[in-house]
C-alpha cells in the first residue's frame, strides 16, 4: 500500500506499507542518495517472506514525496522527517519491535537518527553509510560547496556517482534511465549532505548506542569502506557487528550476491529479537 504522511504544508512523504499477519518485528528504509522507493521492492519482498513488515518512504526532495525535487534547507530535516515516519509505524503497530536499515546517504540519516533518538528502536542495519565526508568534497572542493550552498544555495550540481554505485552492468543501466532518480540536486542539498551532516555526526559520533550491523562493500568507490570502519569503531554500542565484502561495490544490496546478504541482515534481526 502506497501513501502520504504530511509533515506540513510544503512536504508529504510517499511511502509504501508492505505489511505481514503478525509481524516479527518492522523494518523502515531508508534509502540513499538519488534514490526512491521502488529500488528497494526486492528488499521488502525477501523481508517479507521472513516475516517481517517493511515500512519504505521517499526521502525529503527524492522520488515522488511531495517537496521541492533535489533540495533540503536543512539535513536536520532528514531526521525530523525520519522521526515523524517513526511514530507513524509506532501508533500504527503498537508493541511491535522495530528496526531501521539506510544504504548511503540514508545510512547517514539513520545514523542522525540514532544519535538524535537512542530509546525508539530495537536495532539499526547499515549499508555503506555516507558518514564521513566523501572524497568529492574533500580540501578546496568542500570549502567551495560550503560557501555555494550556502550562499547561492538553488544552483544545481549534477549527480557524478552514477557508474560506480554497483558491479551490475544492468543495475547501473536501469539507474541511469529510472525517471525517479534525481540526476541533479541544489548546492544546498549537497552541502547538507556532504557537510554538514557529516559534522553532525562526527561530532556526536559517541552518543550513538543502538544495537547495529554495519555492512560494507571493500570495492565501494562511492562511500570507502574506511568510513564505514571508522563509524564501527567511534560509536558506543557493546552490541555491534561489522561485516565487509570482498569485490562488491556501493550497493551491495543489488549486487548478485544480495538474498545472502539479506539473509545475514535477517539473521541478525531475529537475533535481536531473542535477547
Amino acid at each position: 500500500m502506497e501513501s502520504y504522511l504530511k509533515i506540513n504544508d510544503e512536504v508529504s512523504l510517499r511511502y509504501a506499507a508492505d505489511c505481514v499477519e503478525k509481524p516479527k518485528a518492522i523494518v523502515i528504509i531508508n534509502h540513499g542518495f538519488a534514490e526512491h522507493i521502488g529500488r528497494y521492492d526486492h528488499v521488502t519482498e525477501h523481508f517479507n517472506k521472513a516475516g517481517l513488515s517493511v515500512y519504505r518512504y521517499d526521502l525529503r526532495g527524492h522520488g515522488r514525496t511531495d517537496s521541492p525535487k533535489g533540495h533540503i534547507d536543512s539535513y536536520l530535516s532528514f531526521i525530523s522527517d525520519c522521526n515523524e515516519m517513526v511514530k507513524f509505524v509506532k501508533d500504527e503497530n503498537i508493541g511491535v519491535p522495530v528496526f531501521m536499515l539506510g544504504h548511503s546517504m540514508g545510512g547517514l540519516v539513520t545514523t542522525m537518527y540514532g544519535i538524535a533518538h537512542p530509546y525508539e528502536l530495537k536495532g539499526q542495519i547499515l549499508s555503506g553509510p555516507a558518514v564521513a565526508p566523501l572524497p568529492p568534497v574533500e580540501g578546496n572542493m568542500g570549502k567551495v560547496l560550503n560557501v555555494v550552498g550556502k550562499s547561492f544555495k538553488k544552483i544545481n550540481i549534477r549527480n557524478v556517482v552514477e557508474d560506480d554505485i554497483c558491479s551490475v552492468p544492468e543495475v547501473v543501466s536501469a539507474y541511469k534511465n529510472d525517471p525517479d532518480v534525481l540526476h541533479k540536486a541544489t548546492a544546498r542539498f549537497m552541502r547538507e549532505f556532504l557537510i554538514k551532516a557529516p559534522e553532525f555526526v562526527a561530532k556526536n559520533v559517541s552518543r550513538y548506542r543502538y544495537p547495529v550491523l554495519i555492512c560494507h562493500g571493500e570495492k565501494d568507490k562511492v562511500v570507502p569502506i574506511e568510513v564505514g570502519e571508522w563509524l564501527y569503531e567511534n560509536i558506543s554500542s557493546k552490541n555491534k557487528r561489522f561485516i565487509a565484502y570482498p569485490d562488491l561495490y556501493h550497493e551491495i544490496l543489488n549486487e548478485k550476491m544480495y538474498p545472502e546478504i539479506l539473509d545475514t541482515m535477517v539473521e541478525w534481526i531475529l537475533l535481536q529479537l531473542s535477547k
